[in-house]
């Protein structure tokens, strides 16, 4: 594994589910162009440049995450973990229909387009089989449960902010009810004609007979 993918650094736990190269069929399209211009030494360039892209060129997938190294006097190495996929697809030129390859992207959340492309791999479909059973395991009824918790916490706390809002309006109004604009407290039962304590006072002398 270590000579095969010099390249590549897996985690403890990690394993390679599937690798391959791009279908030595996608380079009939660069010999078709290439050979003729060959004669006139135009092809040759193109021809090598076809055959060192195509060998250089490695896909990977693990239990964990997709990667692509590409380059040939340089190294470029892309990964991308299965819990930031957000789509797959796959495609087929005419030539790819015809002799069983073809191109599976990568859409990850929050990206623009597609992130990672598996050009001209053999039996496209079966690879974005393989990938869209990893996004389901990665993301299981552990990940769904803890999602719809962190939903939960957070509809309690807008319903807890809402019960403080409405209590705090309830106790400004009962403030307000208790005191006239004076101060002075009052009872909006009492009638407006209420007697006064000073209304049953009399004159204690009496004439005496």
């Amino acid at each position: 594994m270590t000579t095969e993918f010099d390249w590549l650094t897996l985690d403890d736990d990690e394993e390679v589910l599937w690798a391959d190269t791009p279908h030595p069929y996608s380079l009939v399209p660069s010999f078709i162009v290439g050979v003729p211009l060959s004669l006139v030494l135009i092809g040759i360039p193109l021809l090598v440049g076809s055959y060192l892209s195509h060998t250089n060129t490695n896909y990977v997938v693990t239990s964990d995450a997709l990667y692509r190294k590409t380059g040939v006097l340089s190294r470029s190495v892309q990964r991308i973990e299965f819990d930031k996929v957000q789509d797959t697809s796959y495609s087929q030129t005419f030539l790819g229909a015809q002799f069983g390859y073809g191109s599976v992207n990568i859409s990850t959340a929050g990206g623009s387009g597609i992130e990672m492309s598996f050009r001209n791999v053999a039996d496209p479909q079966s690879l974005q089989t393989l990938v869209n059973e990893r996004i389901k395991r990665r993301s299981g009824p552990e990940t769904d449960a803890e999602g719809k918790a962190a939903v939960l916490d957070d509809i309690l706390t807008e319903l807890r902010a809402i019960r403080r809002a409405v209590e705090g309006d309830d106790e400004t109004t009962g403030s307000d009810d208790a005191t006239d604009g004076d101060g002075t407290d009052s009872d909006p039962d009492a009638p407006a004609d209420a007697l006064e304590p000073s209304d049953f006072e009399f004159d204690a002398t009496t004439d005496e007979r």
